[in-house]
């Protein structure tokens, strides 16, 4: 990881600064509700199938948020760790509503 960021404090204005786009942030909060519902099915069927689904569908909808609405690289290629974190965050803060949906 780059030392750009010495914390994920200082890491999260930069990662809601790369989502500034509503239909991105949308397609991330999609995006992780899907994960949380296949990490439920695996645990329910014991089926490791729906953790492939879960990563896939995560990262797709994403993905799709930042090269056809963002327009931006996302973070993950550059952050790894600190944007997985950030993606969790961004969907408790949607679901309080501290960031608009």
């Amino acid at each position: 990881m780059s030392s750009r960021f010495a914390s994920f404090r200082e890491f999260y204005p930069f990662y809601l600064a790369e989502h500034s786009d509503r239909t991105c942030r949308r397609l991330h909060f999609v995006g992780t509700t899907v994960v949380i519902v296949f990490l439920v099915l695996a645990i329910v069927t014991l089926n490791a199938w729906w953790l492939l689904g879960a990563l896939l569908s995560g990262y797709a909808f994403a993905w799709v948020g930042h090269f056809f609405f963002e327009h931006n690289k996302p973070a993950t290629f550059k952050y790894p760790f600190y944007s997985f974190a950030g993606d969790w965050v961004m969907y408790r803060d949607m679901l309080v509503g501290r960031i608009r949906f």
